[in-house]
């Protein structure tokens, strides 16, 4: 019999995915703090040290596990407490068996007949989470990411003004402007590019002295665009910005898109979970006034990559913009409800099932538990902001509204001083070399960035509630130590 085989078999299969489960379960689900965040390897040592070949010839178990205990062995592990360098973290288990289900079920969620319990359970959470938002919401899709979504908002911003684009294509269209922040996701350029509105056409609203739109600049350049015979078409606003996690202030905003006649979309990836906190919901006050949201749970909520949702106003939209209505898939003379195929109204065809493992966690925690989850990250980052601005190593770059801290690590020549920005030069080397001895030591993998004039400063944020104040202290002794010993 071949060792090919779609279905494994319960021996020689059954006892391998037993083993790999094993090894999962002690390398990766259950780590210590004792144990690395990553083994760094440079490019050219990874290529030395692990096996990339691909072979004509199958391999042995024994071989395929020494594969894949080399991939977790040189692999960042994203559910250690100490990774705090991008806006996800944490390994649920609620969600990782959600995740393991639907991958071991290999379904594709575009019609009823394939997906049923996939299908309704959508339904269910995008109505609920519509609830949430406010009056009027309840649909929405399932994206491969905050960036997808945001992309997807603007062509359904392009397609309420100009429908016909939908048939007819661009070539008649004028010059379409989309206005953001300077200080939003690098999606919305990179989708002006890809939908063919260009990255020239996004234009950047100045921001404040914490990161937030001006309103007085939005309103000015959404007049100077229609002088100059420019059609802005949407307002891209953010609560949660990806740097300093600022929340832009919405209900202005939404008066000037209203008074404009402009798609408001909100880019929420980061921020949007506040809304199972009754603590700290006030945050995202006006967001039910947009015309489209992304919110992603696998950032602050921690479900597992990747689980983003686009959520829309016009429960039509989605539809009237992206079907197509394949016969093959979506025929006229089902034996139940067309209603129920959600496929027609995405942009994918085939598409995996992010919505089980949200759901799961859901049913586990309940809104309460995800609520628990967000205000102990708050309050966490309320202790490592308190940390920062009581030891002299280190100082506040602004003020900060959610879970993102940033700091500079000061040289003892520079601690004590008030014009900091008169050593941006020297400011600007030092996160990085820090950052590099952090990396190769492997015990935290913490990001940092420019941002405008400031020079290069870390950026704190966690989503995993097992974080202690303990481990913000040894985070921030471990940046110190590292600091003091370059920069002596």
């Amino acid at each position: 019999m071949s060792d090919f085989c779609p279905v494994p078999e319960v021996g020689k299969h059954g006892e391998f995915l037993q083993k790999v489960v094993d090894m999962m379960f002690k390398n990766i689900v259950f780590t210590t703090r004792q144990d690395k965040v990553l083994l760094w390897q440079t490019p050219q040592e990874l290529e030395n040290q692990f096996d990339f070949a691909l072979k004509q010839n199958g391999e042995s178990h024994e071989k395929l596990m020494i594969l894949l205990k080399d991939t977790i062995k040189f692999s960042v592990k994203t559910g250690h407490p100490y990774f705090i360098n991008q806006l996800f973290s944490g390994l649920d288990p609620y969600g990782l068996a959600g995740q393991w289900l639907t991958d071991s079920l290999n379904a594709s969620v575009y019609t009823y007949e394939v997906a049923p319990v996939f299908s309704l359970m959508e339904r269910h959470v995008m109505s609920e989470l519509g609830r949430m938002v406010g009056p009027g919401w309840g649909d929405g899709l399932f994206c491969p990411g905050g960036s997808f979504a945001n992309g997807v908002s603007a062509n359904l911003a392009r397609y309420r003004r100009y429908p016909e684009v939908k048939r007819k294509g661009t070539h008649h269209l004028p010059k379409l402007v989309i206005l953001t922040s300077e200080e939003c996701h690098y999606s919305v350029h990179k989708f002006a590019a890809f939908i063919g509105l260009g990255e020239e056409n996004v234009c950047k609203i100045r921001t404040d002295s914490i990161g937030r739109i001006i309103p007085s600049d939005l309103k000015h350049n959404i007049e100077k665009q229609m002088d100059e015979g420019s059609v802005p078409i949407m307002v891209v606003a953010t609560l949660g910005t990806t740097v300093r996690g600022a929340f832009d202030p919405i209900n202005e905003i939404a008066d000037i898109c209203k008074s404009h006649g402009l798609w408001l979309h909100i880019d929420a990836a980061w921020g949007g979970g506040l809304i199972f906190s009754q603590k700290h919901r006030a945050k995202l006050n006006g967001i039910e006034r947009a015309d489209s949201i992304v919110i992603n749970p696998h950032k602050l909520l921690a479900v597992p990559q990747q689980c983003s949702i686009l959520l829309v106003k016009d429960p039509r939209i989605l539809y009237e913009c992206h079907s197509k209505g394949a016969e093959y898939l979506f025929q006229k003379d089902k034996h139940y409800d067309r209603e129920y195929d959600l496929g027609d109204k995405y942009l994918q065809c085939g598409r995996k099932c992010d919505v089980f493992k949200f759901w799961f966690m859901w049913r586990a925690k309940g809104s309460s538990g995800f609520a628990n989850h967000i205000d102990t990250l708050m309050d966490l980052a309320d202790y490592f902001e308190e940390q920062v601005n009581n030891r002299p190593e280190f100082m506040l770059v602004s003020e900060r509204q959610y879970m993102n801290v940033c700091f500079w690590y000061l040289p003892r020549y520079l601690r004590g001083r008030t014009n900091i920005l008169e050593y941006a030069l020297q400011l600007q080397k030092v996160a990085p070399q820090i950052r590099a001895i952090m990396v190769r030591h492997g015990s935290v993998m913490l990001g940092y960035q420019p941002l405008k004039e400031l020079p290069n400063f870390f950026r704190f944020v966690s989503q995993n509630s097992a974080l202690t104040k303990l481990d913000i202290d040894f985070i921030l002794d471990h940046i110190s130590g590292i600091g003091d010993a370059i920069f002596q």
